[in-house]
């Protein structure tokens, strides 16, 4: 590694979202405070011109040098962030620049890791640099990345993905956690947990743990559901049977699975199993109780209650989640 610390080019562009340009240097630049290693990472904003950048949020970004100038440069990652537009339904579509993707493209073959955060899987698919691989992005454009680039393996639960030299992240806050990633990958886990510290995050998230959780689906319009969810959450270590939530509704038990169905996707007791299976994870990520704890508190009722549903929700076992995910304290 050179004496100014690995080289990292993230790409801008106007309109691109600005916590993907943000985010990431703001990982790098704390592992200085966490390592003896003096020069870390070096990061360039890179784009066509040296002219302000306006991004998605009306600030505006100034690159340190053009695409033309860092492409005579050996760069350790490029970092392609994202940017989309909105229709009058609050419709969410990938914005995709012509030009961007070719300078992304040549850059890429000079790079020893490429990466994507957010929708810029997008702008890496349409440089084909994702063809025959396992991607992820924003669950919200994750059929339109299916859709224009059949070759690409789209998988829109990961919060990353790493295949091979290229790694894709899912939707804004995840860049962090693919920052984190890049810093384990270089510099070693505890090093990576002592900058997430550092950013008071609560975990460092691997890759395979889901962008999406119980408190992240689909709200219901209808007050009584809503209420209902949230009679859910405050009694999972109870029974939480359809005549229990029928009769905490007021609503008979065939009215309750219909309105479950129409509102949510899904049925009563699908969603009292997913609500558990967040609150164990929760358990096995920040706390040392005992899987018979863990059953009790979130109603499981056994312990290999609990194990099935882990396989069928998260197609693992609790002590091998808890094995990969747990934050554990120097």
């Amino acid at each position: 590694m050179s004496s100014v610390g690995r080289l990292v080019v993230i790409v801008l562009f106007e309109g691109v979202d600005l916590l993907d340009v943000t985010g990431p240097p703001e990982v790098f630049a704390l592992l200085r405070r966490e390592t003896d290693d003096a020069t870390g990472y070096q990061v360039l904003l890179a784009a066509e011109t040296t002219d302000p950048v306006t991004t998605s949020a009306g600030v505006r970004v100034l690159p340190d040098i053009t695409f033309e100038e860092v492409a005579g440069r050996p760069i350790d990652t490029l970092l392609v962030p994202g940017s989309v537009e909105t229709d009058d339904r609050r419709r969410v579509r990938a914005l995709v620049d012509p030009a961007v993707v070719t300078w992304v493209r040549k850059l890429a073959g000079r790079t020893r890791r490429v990466t994507s955060v957010c929708v810029g899987a997008h702008i890496l698919a349409a440089a084909g640099l994702l063809d025959g691989k396992r991607a992820t992005t924003h669950w919200s454009t994750a059929q339109q990345l299916a859709a224009e680039h059949p070759a690409v393996e789209v998988d829109a639960d990961p919060i990353f993905i790493r295949d091979g030299d290229v790694w894709t992240g899912a939707g804004i806050s995840s860049c962090l956690d693919l920052a984190l990633a890049l810093v384990a990958d270089d510099f070693g886990e505890t090093v990576a947990l002592r900058v997430a510290r550092q950013l008071v995050m609560y975990l460092k998230r691997p890759s395979g743990q889901s962008q999406f959780s119980v408190p992240l689906e689909p709200v219901s319009t209808t007050r009584r559901i809503e209420d209902l969810r949230h009679h859910i959450t405050r009694h999972l270590d109870e029974p939480l049977t359809l005549a229990d939530l029928a009769a905490a509704a007021h609503i008979s038990e065939r009215q309750l699975t219909r309105i479950f169905k129409a509102e949510l996707g899904t049925t009563p007791s699908a969603y009292v199993e997913s609500a558990r299976v967040e609150r164990a994870r929760h358990q096995l990520e920040s706390t040392d109780a005992t899987l018979e704890r863990i059953t009790t508190l979130c109603g499981f009722g056994t312990t290999d209650t609990l194990i099935r549903a882990f396989r069928r929700r998260l197609d693992t076992t609790p002590m091998e989640y808890r094995r990969r995910f747990r934050a554990v304290p120097d």
